[in-house]
């Protein structure tokens, strides 16, 4: 089936002969794997994780997400995320002033289009929707378990080297492996490290049985599923319930300098979070203090300056997602813009053929390096949006507070944009 020009399902298109390698199966990699899949490519995912465990907490999905899941299979896959995401038409989201507790203004959902939904979930459950489908509904090999000890590349391959010694060769790698992908160093010939951003976040997720037996908090957990976030200087702390009020996540960003080269995640404390909101809106520490200690995470938000470059030397392995570009919370489009490179890589390399790989992989860096730049700015301006409040001018508008919902963002079709610019960008890259 062809829907508005661009194919749905899995098998719409002639196979290729272009041999993938993605390493990762997070969801650009995933994402990357079934947009190969989709274009006719032969791919491979390379993991290293043994198992699929279905960790985490909160993650959203835009509306230019929900286009690329509702074209996998003419929407199966979004049938399937639905249940398992939050449904704010009804509620919206409550913003509230820090110290009062008082609502400044209720943001109301759009209502999205049908073939581009909105998601927000658990990041383990979507991912394991997202996961299976890639496995079980399109039967792409995943290999589990399996370390990368270094990428390799000449001319006319490259492939990577597991730990194991085996060496696996394709005609393009694909790294979606993290910001701390060992492919970094074969594309830019050094070992680019990732920097603190300055910021971490307490993070939960948890029923809602103690939520439900507090009369004060009940609230959030017996009106359907909701949001509500806390503004206040240099913090903000969002709360939802999900799945009918079943399931409770919060997370709480707040200025963090530690070093970061040890580890990024850490065990939290309570007691460090409830220090944190001492001054803040009591409602705030009592739903902190529903939360068992044990799912309580303290994430350091990395940061990297943008490389000079994701592709390697020879134009054979590309960084897609955080390899290439790590996002702060605050933008909300971190495993959206993961999603839409491995749209676009995928139709430049249908596009350019099998004998023409380095110029398609460098065409999709090229159709995708500004946008995810200008994406990526949005995490620090929202950030300080609401860390830097001016409260008197949020009194006579409290429209500026609301969370940004950009056309130029939410709007953006990858598919689209990437099969209509792919010759103009390649007669650029073919003429420098």
């Amino acid at each position: 089936m062809v829907t508005n020009g661009h194919t749905n399902g899995a098998s719409e298109r002639p196979k290729t002969g272009i041999k993938v390698i993605v390493v990762g199966a997070g969801f650009g990699g995933l994402g990357a794997a079934i947009e190969c899949h989709r274009q006719g490519h032969d791919v491979e995912i390379y993991e290293a994780f043994p198992e699929l465990k279905t960790l985490g907490d909160i993650i959203s999905f835009g509306p230019n997400a929900g286009r690329i899941f509702y074209r996998w299979s003419n929407g199966e896959v979004v049938k399937r995320m639905r249940p398992l995401s939050i449904d704010l038409r009804k509620y919206g989201f409550n913003i509230h002033k820090y110290d009062t507790g008082e609502i400044v203004i209720n943001q109301k959902t759009p209502q999205y289009a049908a073939d581009a939904p909105n998601f927000n979930g658990h990041r383990g459950e979507l991912h394991e929707v997202v996961f299976n489908y890639a496995r079980d509904d399109l039967k792409i090999p995943i290999h589990l378990g399996h370390k990368i000890q270094t990428y390799f590349e000449d001319d006319n391959q490259a492939g990577i080297e597991l730990e194991s010694g085996e060496k696996i060769a394709a005609d393009v790698v694909i790294a979606s492996d993290g910001v701390r992908s060992k492919a970094q160093k074969s594309v830019l010939g050094y070992e680019d490290k990732p920097k603190s951003s300055g910021y971490a976040v307490w993070r939960a997720w948890f029923p809602n049985a103690d939520m439900l037996a507090d009369p004060e908090t009940a609230q959030f957990c017996n009106n359907g599923d909701t949001f509500n976030g806390w503004i206040g200087p240099d913090m903000h702390f969002l709360f939802s319930t999900i799945k009918d009020g079943s399931d409770c996540c919060w997370v709480l960003t707040h200025p963090d300098e530690h070093d970061i080269d040890e580890s990024w995640s850490f065990p939290g404390k309570l007691s460090e979070v409830k220090e944190a909101l001492k001054d803040w809106d009591p409602m705030c520490t009592r739903i902190v203090s529903k939360t068992p200690e044990h799912m309580l995470v303290d994430w350091k938000l990395v940061y990297r300056d943008p490389l000079p470059t994701w592709v390697s030397p020879t134009g054979r392995i590309v960084l897609l997602g955080d390899s290439a570009h790590p996002f702060l919370p605050t933008s909300a489009q971190g495993a959206t813009q993961a999603l839409e490179d491995g749209v676009v890589i995928a139709v430049c390399l249908r596009r350019g053929g099998k004998d023409n790989i380095p110029v398609s992989v460098r065409a999709h860096e090229k159709i995708r390096y500004e946008r995810v730049r200008a994406t990526q700015k949005t995490g620090e301006s929202t950030r300080d949006m609401w860390h830097k409040t001016d409260w008197e001018k949020v009194k006579k508008n409290p429209e500026i507070i609301q969370f940004p919902r950009q056309d130029w963002i939410f709007e953006f079709d990858a598919e689209k944009d990437a099969e209509d610019n792919y010759d103009q960008v390649v007669k650029e890259l073919l003429a420098a």
